[in-house]
């Protein structure tokens, strides 16, 4: 049985910032994914505690995104600190908007 791997870059930069198998690993919802730390390749994604809610999958903070050359990007990313228990897929893990400008995913059968 082959797997959808999914990478995810920085584009401006090139840099990935993130590779792992479609489905629990990096899980696609409602246009973004979810990406569980297992496969992030870097620890540059801070919390800046800006707060945001979902009416229903509850309470995030917003994340920035520093890379190794001094690039910063704010408000890339978030992560929900209070979930909804219903969706597991997003406990504590990164979310990426999939269409963002700076976002480039990349989707292989492996």
């Amino acid at each position: 049985m082959s797997k959808k791997i999914i990478s995810i870059y920085h584009k401006p930069t090139n840099t990935k910032i993130a590779e792992g198998p479609k489905g629990w690993g990096i899980t696609p919802f409602e246009g973004n994914l979810y990406i569980s730390r297992k496969y992030l390749l870097t620890d540059g994604f801070k919390i800046n505690y800006f707060p945001g809610f979902c009416i229903y999958k509850f309470f995030y903070f917003w994340m920035d995104l520093n890379l190794e050359d001094g690039t910063k990007i704010k408000n890339i990313a978030w992560m929900y600190w209070l979930p909804n228990p219903l969706f597991p897929f997003i406990w504590f893990r990164v979310g990426i908007p999939r269409h963002h400008p700076e976002i480039e995913i990349r989707e292989n059968i492996n």
